[in-house]
């Protein structure tokens, strides 16, 4: 096994490594799940007729919200393990690059910005894809609220995860997480358009 694999494998069972790539995964899977189903609901009240025209309207939302998640939690990442280095070298009075401390920070970095860009798109993905069996399996009305009953689903999933986790009771985690997806879609059925 590489050294770089050995590495990645011995960090992810850090814990302190998988809490704060989890809280990347479900803070940003949250946002893209919220966005789908914005984007499913205004698609068809807007009166867009075929189910690809929206899939591929969330797909842009999926690179715009991937992106951001990856980019912006690299160099956030990048800032605080910079000065977590810059703390260690002042207080041990040596330089610590090239040592096994920045690989792990580093190794670290792209584990957090991996996460972060996984869960938007998961939370784009799952929602939308009822909109792909549009005028085959489902109307457009259907698909749309397939799909927004999907994303609801996955911020249960979500929710339900970050309750078991903590202690707390996973089924009202569920529904807390569950009921921003409904509220989302209750705000757009208000909506001008």
């Amino acid at each position: 096994m590489s050294s770089t694999r050995r590495l990645l494998r011995s960090l992810l069972g850090r814990e302190d490594v998988r809490s704060i790539s989890r809280r990347y995964f479900v803070s940003n899977g949250f946002d893209g799940t919220l966005t789908s189903i914005g984007v499913i609901v205004g698609a068809v009240l807007s009166g867009v007729s075929d189910g690809v025209t929206v899939v591929t309207i969330g797909l842009g939302a999926a690179v715009g919200l991937g992106t951001s998640a990856v980019w912006s939690v690299w160099e956030i990442e990048r800032a605080e393990t910079r000065a977590e280095i810059m703390r260690i070298e002042a207080a041990m009075l040596t330089d610590l690059d090239d040592t096994q401390v920045q690989r792990e920070q580093r190794a670290a970095r792209v584990i957090h910005a991996t996460a972060s860009g996984l869960g938007p798109l998961i939370g784009v993905l799952i929602p939308l894809s009822p909109l792909l069996f549009e005028g085959t399996v489902f109307s457009m009305a259907e698909a749309g609220v397939v799909g927004v009953a999907l994303g609801i689903a996955v911020l249960a999933v979500f929710g339900a995860y970050m309750g078991s986790i903590s202690g707390q009771r996973w089924y009202v985690s569920a529904l807390r997480m569950g009921l921003a997806g409904l509220v989302v879609a209750v705000i757009n059925l208000f909506l001008p358009g």
